[in-house]
């Protein structure tokens, strides 16, 4: 199911996500092509540097944008399960109250 690091791996990414969160489901477009298009990239990251802020939240927010934006990227190989993943693993961190170093 997962490699060393803890990733799930691409072809068994759907299946992880239901198992972790048994509630949530694949959206209806999510095996989309996304084609590249730069004025959609561009939009998006236009807003991501807007929003961006002080606050954690409006840096969060910022990423979250900047991530999306990418599955419009031809040099970025993205999905949205894998930013689902991500988003959903950065609030889990910042619900524990961040990495914890020792």
């Amino acid at each position: 199911m997962s490699d060393e690091d803890g990733d799930a791996d691409a072809d068994e990414l759907p299946e992880a996500i239901q198992e972790d969160d048994p509630d949530w489901q694949l959206a209806p477009d999510s095996k989309e092509e996304f084609v590249a298009d730069a004025e959609t990239r561009e939009f998006l990251r236009t807003i991501a540097e807007d929003v961006y802020g002080d606050s954690g939240e409006s840096k969060q927010l910022s990423a979250i944008l900047y991530r999306v934006s990418d599955l419009y990227d031809p040099d970025e190989d993205t999905s949205p399960e894998e930013i689902y993943l991500n988003v959903r693993r950065i609030m889990q961190i910042k619900e524990r109250g961040g990495l914890k170093r020792e």
